[in-house]
C-alpha cells in the first residue's frame, strides 16, 4: 500500500526508543517514548527511529500510526490525552481501530495534545464476524481506522510532511479513489477535486483559498494515509520547497 522504507539509523540509535527493562512496577513499563525492542519487528523499529524527538516531547501519534500502516502491524499504542490516558488499538489489515472510549470523543477531543507513551504489538485481533462489528462495533470499542488517520493527520500534532511525501515532489489524487465517510470541509473537498483533475507541487496547493502551508501539508499527509496519494518525482511540476520539513512559517 506504501512505498518502501529507505535505509535509516541503526536500532541502537538512542532517540528515545530503547529496551524496556523488567518492571519493578506497572509505572516502569510506560517509560516516556519507549518501546519494547524485542517486541516491534526490525523494519517497524527502524521507521519508527527515522522520526527525531523534537524539543524533548514524546512521538506524535501521526507518526506511530504511519509506521503501523505502512507495515500492517498491528498496534497498541498507549497515549496520554487531556485528562486521561487510554490505549488506541490499530488493526491496519482489518482497517479497524479499538479505543476505550467512544472512538467519535477521542477525535473530538484536542487531538494536538495527544502525546505516545508507549507502543508495543496488539495482542488482540477485532472479531471476524463482519455482522457482529457492523452491529455492534460501537458497543464493543470497534472502529473504522480511516477516520481516525484522516482525523488525527488533519488536527494532530505533527504539521509537518511525512518523510515519504517531502522532497523534490509533485502530488495527485489516485484516480477512483473512494473518500467516502471522511469529515472533509468544503475547501478540503474543493482541494481534493483539484487534485483529481491535475498535479500540483506543495507550493501550488498552499496559495489555494483557505489552505495555508501547514493545511496543505496536513491535507497531503490525510490523503496519503488513506492510500489516495500520488507522489511524482520526476513530473515537471514538481519542486522542492524546502520548508516542508518544518510546519507552518
Amino acid at each position: 500500500m506504501f512505498q518502501s522504507t529507505q535505509p535509516l539509523p541503526p536500532a541502537s540509535d538512542p532517540r528515545g526508543l530503547r529496551p524496556a527493562g523488567p518492571a519493578s512496577h506497572a509505572g516502569d513499563a510506560l517509560d516516556s517514548g519507549a518501546t519494547h525492542l524485542n517486541s516491534l519487528s526490525p523494519s517497524l523499529l527502524q521507521d519508527l527511529m527515522r522520526f527525531e524527538k523534537r524539543d524533548g516531547d514524546r512521538r506524535e501519534l501521526l507518526e506511530v500510526l504511519a509506521a503501523g500502516v505502512r507495515h500492517t502491524q498491528p498496534l497498541a499504542i498507549r497515549l496520554e490525552a487531556p485528562g486521561q490516558e487510554l490505549t488506541l488499538s490499530i488493526y491496519p489489515s482489518d482497517g479497524m481501530v479499538h479505543c476505550q472510549q467512544p472512538v467519535a470523543e477521542f477525535l473530538a477531543s484536542d487531538l494536538a495534545r495527544v502525546q505516545v507513551l508507549h507502543v508495543q504489538p496488539a495482542l488482540s485481533r477485532p472479531p471476524r464476524d463482519a455482522t457482529l462489528l457492523a452491529r455492534m462495533g460501537d458497543s464493543l470499542g470497534y472502529a473504522p481506522l480511516a477516520p481516525v488517520l484522516w482525523a488525527v493527520a488533519l488536527t494532530g500534532a505533527r504539521a509537518a510532511l511525512l518523510p515519504e511525501l517531502a522532497g523534490q515532489a509533485a502530488y495527485r489524487v489516485s484516480p477512483g479513489v473512494n473518500l467516502g465517510g471522511l469529515t472533509m470541509p468544503t475547501v478540503l473537498s474543493s482541494c481534493v477535486a483539484r487534485l483529481r483533475r491535475q498535479t500540483h507541487n506543495l507550493r501550488e496547493i498552499a496559495d489555494w483559498p483557505g489552505i495555508s502551508r501547514e493545511g496543505a501539508m496536513r491535507l497531503l499527509n490525510a490523503l496519503y494515509l488513506q492510500s489516495a496519494l500520488i507522489v511524482s518525482r520526476s513530473h515537471p511540476a514538481a519542486t522542492n520547497e524546502g520548508w516542508e520539513g518544518y510546519g507552518p512559517r
